[in-house]
């Protein structure tokens, strides 16, 4: 008699299991012994919130972001919802990129990384054999370029990149030629020549400028990034211990809950601490690989492998920058930094995949047992 499969049976509870255990270290990481913890009060509500989503988000069927009408209608809204920033948004630290809804804030870059994803998996899925053609990546680039442009001028420079990374690691994996390649990067350092003379703000020009001589204004623009890197550096082996980091809770590593949580965790847990999120994030994006390796279709395939992209840039982009090897672009770390709008996206992200593993091709390993339990 066959067994009735329960409603989460398709959930990879490991890729979960990871994927909690690095909120619940950036969680503990912004905690403080002094008064006025309300970073680490709010997050345990982000963070819960963001258990019910995944576990929501991973029931339906997603059939419908293979039809063409549906994400041609998530892109306008997300198009719509970037363009109203510009008009209704609000104002922080001189970028205007999120929506102030009284108790929470929104932050419409963090669901079109996502829409991206979707978008190009979407695209081609239909279109791998033929991705030889320029035409295909000049296609799959306009989707990038209109969100990357929109996020760009808001200016969140940060998201932009990952934006930029996303289509370029997806246009990798889809199977782009090397000619296209050359021609692609030809053209990518002509654009940046042009952001650099017509696009960027005269402070991004700074962090950058900053970037390739960090200790000319340390108490200027050099400031963020030097405090950073002392951070890291004295946390050593084993850490100063949580709660006790002095950059961080001292306010010397400013935005350590978001932008700098690497550098505040670091400074807390030491170099083992650090191996050991390098690890759970090994992990995370491991399993992402495997579930996509062994999706059903070229859709769940390359939506997996989009994720893996995206979840990468990310915290490769974050932990440079943490570290003195990238400017200073103020970019969170997947599932750890302080936010609801980027933690709600990731875990439904990871939700959605968990959805698209009900009807995953089997393992040849799981293939082989059920084959020998069916023989006898």
């Amino acid at each position: 008699m066959p067994r009735t499969r329960s409603l989460f049976s398709h959930v990879d509870w490991f890729l979960f299991a990871t994927a909690l255990a690095i909120s619940l270290l950036g969680l503990v990481t912004m905690y403080s012994f002094s008064a006025g913890n309300s970073f680490f009060d709010r997050q345990i509500i982000w963070i819960c919130i963001s258990i019910v989503v995944f576990f929501a988000a991973s029931i339906p069927e997603y059939g419908f972001l293979r039809r063409t009408s549906v994400i041609a209608g998530f892109f306008a809204l997300a198009m719509v919802l970037l363009a109203l920033i510009f008009f209704f948004g609000s104002i922080v630290k001189g970028a205007q990129n999120r929506f102030d809804l009284g108790f929470f804030a929104v932050q419409p870059s963090d669901p079109a990384k996502l829409l991206l994803v979707m978008i190009l998996a979407k695209y081609f899925a239909r279109r791998h054999i033929e991705i030889a053609h320029i035409r295909h990546i000049l296609v799959s680039g306009a989707y990038a370029l209109a969100l990357f442009v929109l996020v760009f001028f808001q200016p969140d420079f940060g998201s932009a990149i990952i934006i930029g990374a996303i289509w370029l690691g997806m246009v990798l994996v889809a199977g782009i030629s090397w000619k296209h390649l050359v021609v692609l990067f030809v053209t990518g350092a002509i654009v940046i020549t042009g952001l650099w003379q017509y696009g960027l703000q005269p402070y991004q020009k700074q962090r950058v400028l900053t970037f390739l001589h960090p200790l000319t204004d340390i108490r200027g623009a050099g400031y963020n990034a030097y405090q950073s890197t002392v951070a890291v550096g004295s946390g050593e082996l084993l850490g100063k211990g949580i709660g006790y980091g002095t950059q961080s809770k001292l306010q010397f590593l400013p935005e350590y809950q978001t932008d700098f949580i690497f550098a505040a965790y670091a400074e807390e847990w030491g170099f083992v601490g650090v191996v050991l999120l390098l690890g759970l994030f090994a992990v995370l994006i491991i399993r992402i690989l495997t579930i996509a390796g062994r999706g059903a279709d070229n859709f769940d395939m390359l939506f997996g492998l989009g994720l893996a992209v995206y979840f990468t840039a990310q915290f490769s982009v974050h932990v440079g920058m943490n570290m003195g090897l990238l400017p200073i672009t103020g970019t969170t770390l997947p599932f750890m930094s302080y936010g609801g709008s980027h933690l709600l996206t990731e875990y439904a992200a990871l939700g959605i995949l968990c959805a698209l593993r009900r009807h995953a091709r089997p393992s040849i390993q799981a293939r082989d047992e059920t084959e020998i339990v069916g023989a006898l």
